[in-house]
């Protein structure tokens, strides 16, 4: 079992910053990724970055690509996303979680979400 919080969500305003963490807790995950997921109302989760814990191995979707950095940092056992230059499309609940792949079906372990609201 693996328990994850998010924290960092907000408002922010087109072209601002905004820094999303996740802690996670519960046992081990070393061979499998930590991926942020997005969910904008009346959408479907999307898969954001993911970062393979052990190796570092990154992954972005093309509409985040260049803006958002994932990182993690293992001996405290938690995720990062640095968002930079939000834009209203970014406008979504975050969740971060642990699993395989790009696909939300390739996760069974879930934070909460944050929300993340950008203004135009």
């Amino acid at each position: 079992q693996v328990h994850l919080v998010e924290s960092g969500g907000g408002l922010v305003q087109a072209g601002g910053s905004l820094m999303l963490s996740c802690a996670a807790s519960g046992r081990t995950f070393s061979e499998y990724y930590m991926s942020w997921f997005r969910q904008a109302p009346g959408k479907e989760r999307e898969f954001v970055a993911g970062i393979r814990w052990s190796g570092g191995f990154t992954y972005y979707a093309d509409s985040v690509k260049g803006r958002f950095t994932i990182s993690r940092d293992s001996a405290k056992n938690t995720l990062s996303l640095q968002m930079n230059s939000l834009k209203p499309e970014d406008t979504a609940v975050y969740y971060c979680a642990v699993g395989r792949g790009t696909s939300r079906y390739g996760y069974d372990s879930w934070g909460q979400g944050t929300q993340v609201t950008v203004s135009s």
